[in-house]
């Protein structure tokens, strides 16, 4: 009979007792350990999941419940007048078109500009390289808010070259327009942009270089290197900032109020929801008291909720993409 055989048929705690308790020992901390980690995951889970099973609750509650003490989670009266509400004071199925449609274009615009950029950075030199990139990182750190006033008057009074004033002698009010937005992304200078370029370059700078010089010794020229090659390599990190580009544009609120005011979008309709809430009450309902601050919050809430679920569908779509770009890139300086 073999060795392995033998310690098999001998019994855990026979086992335990050779070993001087340390057998017993290693795994109650193994199993304290299991335990501590469970703990651990379902607390930070449970902190991240209930303020959205909260507004959920709230959402299919009816002004009564928002009041009565004995209600904390499952509503008494179940109505879905609130969302009906939000979706009238939203004008919801518009706003989440033009939405969709904004954040789609732009998040598609800023990866092909920050790809380009990012890739460069990573694989060529240049001129003033360290400067640029050192610019790229001011994109990064310094808020928009700080150029808010500059933005506002460069496309309050647009020109370029003074070409417009020279032509037409006067400039041109673009504010209000979307070409405005869509002229930062296309420049690397839209929402989170830098970020994008940091990701994307860390992403390339990782892939071993003999890829490329294989390329170019078998004929592809620079830009067939990089677009039968290093995208397809580059799909991950792509699929990665395309998520971060589109749910923060779905969600942004000062780049829209500032060059989208004209459009109807999710994010600067949800924060008129309480106010045209008050409107309704007082000169639809006639009740001049107006709208309570609990019952505003419930508004606010259920049209929170439907302004995430489209990301939360989204995300379910591309999470496999997302996790294989945050597992496989690395941050190499």
């Amino acid at each position: 009979m073999s060795k392995t055989a033998k310690v098999d048929r001998v019994g855990y705690w026979e086992r335990n007792r050779r070993s001087q308790g340390y057998l017993f020992k290693r795994d109650i901390v193994r199993i304290c350990g299991k335990l501590a980690r469970a703990v651990l995951l379902i607390g930070m889970c449970f902190m991240i999941i209930e303020p959205i099973l909260n507004k959920i609750s709230i959402s299919f509650m009816s002004e009564d419940d928002l009041y009565n003490p004995l209600i904390i989670s499952i509503p008494e009266h179940f109505t879905s007048a609130n969302y009906i509400l939000a979706s009238q004071f939203m004008d919801y199925f518009k706003t989440l078109g033009n939405s969709f449609i904004i954040s789609l274009t732009i998040a598609i615009l800023q990866i092909m500009v920050c790809t380009l950029v990012g890739y460069g950075f990573a694989r060529f030199e240049f001129p003033l390289k360290k400067i640029w990139w050192a610019c790229v990182m001011l994109v990064v750190v310094i808020p928009p808010q700080t150029i808010s006033t500059s933005l506002h008057l460069s496309f309050k009074y647009f020109d370029i070259f003074g070409l417009f004033k020279l032509i037409k002698h006067d400039t041109i009010n673009l504010r209000g327009s979307v070409a405005p937005y869509y002229m930062m992304s296309a420049t690397c200078m839209g929402l989170k942009n830098g970020i994008y370029i940091f990701m994307i370059r860390q992403f390339f700078r990782n892939i071993p270089k003999d890829i490329e010089e294989a390329a170019y010794v078998d004929g592809l020229g620079t830009f067939k290197t990089f677009y039968r090659i290093m995208l397809r390599d580059a799909v991950p990190i792509l699929t990665s900032c395309f998520l971060f580009s589109f749910v923060w544009q779905w969600t942004d609120g000062f780049y829209s109020r500032m060059f989208l005011g004209n459009v109807k979008l999710l994010s600067t309709q949800l924060q008129l929801v309480g106010e045209k809430l008050g409107n309704y009450i007082i000169y639809t309902l006639h009740d001049s008291s107006g709208a309570s601050t609990g019952y505003t919050n419930c508004i606010i809430a259920t049209g929170t909720l439907m302004t995430i679920v489209p990301l939360l569908i989204l995300y379910l779509f591309a999470q496999k993409g997302f996790v294989e770009s945050l597992s496989s890139t690395g941050i190499k300086m």
